[in-house]
């Protein structure tokens, strides 16, 4: 290291002197106060960056000095040398640059950055280099002809960089129309109505790939236009090391995560492996080749669901630590959002999934029966997680939420059924007047003549109730297809005013003052009045 002479010092002095006769002119600073780094910069390019305050003065107003007398140099002091003296002041140990008499700033102890692990002197030495660069990049100028090539090239690098945008373009247009085409012109089969849903999608991600490249070409344009010239080279280099620092990033950020992916991958494949085993025994429980004790053919598949989601929530929470930037702040934030959605929309969601499971488990109902809930009657085509959906005689599909369905008595037409059939009845009054013999006949031989009812067993007949004025007869007779209920009631209903019509008995409660002198039936040769015609 140079030995400082005393007139180096001295200048040295006065210049601090000087600067820390400014500061008391515009202020003391709060000694307390938290210092910021401020990075000098001349044309374009970094010097230095302070990090510590000298006499009071703040990192920032260093900056703003230092850079007030770099503009105040002459052309010749800009091609000078630049100077290095060492100081040690008020306990600061530092070096001063300087070009000539003009101390232009100080590198400082408290400068060094820590990490760099950089010794003084070598600070100062880059400092000094840098600032010699930034220096002659200013003095120096580029001859005309070097200029008038810069610009052409420039111009040309401009045309280049238009038609490639273009070009992407045309090309993104093309394949995206041809796409298209091709799928209108298939036959209309399943596969090409799901491509078709799909264009928009790929739409989407061919505007997006444009995007990308559009950033790509304006990137390296701008980045060749900026090197082109002397001064704005340092613009060019700083946003060519931008793109590949930021892609030196991407990819040391993806291979950094390919172990975490295959690990997730990796726990994923075992758990769909475990799913697939478990899937397969319920199948061998369907088919009657496996016997379990408590699994009934009405809840193989509610719980072959639930024991799916228990294997994949059991991998997914496997997975779930080695997902990349599954700790990062964004994951843990969108992870609390859904959270909370989860809680606040789920009390009548949970209320619903756990009437289904009381649904399914207690076997009241499955798909095809025949049921009567609530008034509603109809064949049972879809028994979900949160609802049933029934289809009724008039071909309305009629969806009841399952808690409606756990608070309402559920009437199951096919359940019972088996060898002997579903039962079916129906009931009329009659009067006291007619022998309940005859009722008793006429009634099982309606039944016996209606097709879908069997007859072994055999139809019978209760009298539920001997009222004031007439007898309640009830007719039962079974079925092999509840499905058909409201058809087969029907013709019962025609053949039972057909025998009571025939045998001259009234089906007519006598809730009336006076008893007509003639029964109050239908003459056979009236059965079949017009416009009706008689069955071949």
């Amino acid at each position: 290291m140079a030995r400082v002479s005393n007139r180096s010092f001295l200048r040295l002095v006065l210049t601090a002197l000087f600067g820390l006769s400014m500061v008391s002119g515009s202020g003391v600073m709060a000694a307390d106060a938290p210092l910021k780094e401020a990075a000098l910069e001349f044309n374009f390019r970094q010097v230095i960056v302070f990090r510590a305050s000298f006499l009071g003065t703040t990192p920032e107003v260093r900056v703003q000095r230092a850079r007030a007398r770099l503009n105040k140099l002459t052309p010749s002091q800009k091609v000078a040398p630049i100077e290095q003296d060492p100081f040690v002041f008020e306990g600061v140990t530092g070096i001063g640059l300087r070009i000539e008499n003009v101390v232009l700033f100080s590198v400082l102890a408290g400068d060094l950055d820590p990490d760099e692990r950089l010794s003084l002197e070598a600070a100062a030495k880059r400092a000094a280099a840098a600032l010699s660069e930034a220096l002659r990049s200013e003095s120096a100028q580029p001859p005309p002809d070097d200029l008038l090539k810069d610009i052409a090239l420039t111009l040309l690098a401009t045309v280049l960089a238009i038609a490639l945008l273009w070009m992407v373009r045309r090309a993104t247009l093309f394949m995206v129309s041809h796409l298209q085409k091709v799928i209108e012109r298939g036959e209309g089969t399943a596969k090409w109505r799901l491509a078709r849903h799909g264009v928009s999608l790929v739409h989407r991600l061919s505007q997006l790939v444009m995007v990308l490249l559009w950033f790509g070409v304006a990137d390296l344009w701008l980045t060749f236009v900026l090197d082109s010239f002397t001064r704005t080279r340092p613009l060019g280099d700083k946003l060519g090391s931008f793109i590949g620092d930021l892609l030196g990033d991407v990819g040391a950020g993806f291979l950094s995560a390919l172990p975490g992916i295959a690990t997730v991958l990796i726990i994923l494949f075992m758990t769909m492996a475990v799913n697939d085993a478990i899937s397969n025994f319920f199948v061998a429980v369907k088919k009657g080749h496996t016997r379990v004790r408590g699994l009934h053919k009405e809840t193989l598949s509610a719980t072959q669901r639930i024991v799916s989601i228990l294997v994949w929530g059991f991998g997914f929470a496997l997975a779930y630590p080695f997902i990349p930037l599954s700790s990062s702040d964004a994951f843990r934030g969108l992870s609390v959002m859904f959270g909370f959605m989860l809680t606040l929309g789920s009390a009548g969601i949970v209320n619903q999934l756990m009437s289904g499971l009381v649904l399914v488990y207690s076997r009241a109902l499955t798909i095809g029966d025949f049921v009567d809930i609530g008034g509603t009657v109809g064949v049972v085509s879809e028994v979900g997680v949160l609802s049933t959906k029934v289809i009724d005689s008039r071909n309305e599909e009629v969806t009841i939420p399952n808690a409606v369905l756990v608070g309402n008595p559920i009437r199951n037409y096919s359940r019972l059924s088996g060898e002997r059939g579903s039962l079916v009845s129906t009931r009329v009054t009659i009067g006291y007047d007619t022998p309940w013999r005859q009722v008793h006949a006429m009634l099982i031989t309606a039944a016996e003549l209606t097709p879908g009812l069997r007859k072994t067993p055999s139809p019978f007949v209760y009298q539920r109730d001997l009222a004031d004025h007439y007898v309640e007869y009830e007719l039962h007779a079974y079925m092999d297809q509840p499905l058909d209920r409201v058809p087969i009631l029907s013709a019962l209903h025609g053949n039972i005013q057909d025998q009571f019509n025939t045998y001259g008995v009234q089906i007519m409660s006598p809730h009336f003052v006076s008893q007509p002198q003639d029964n109050v039936v239908v003459p056979t040769e009236k059965w079949y009045a017009a416009p009706a015609e008689p069955k071949p």
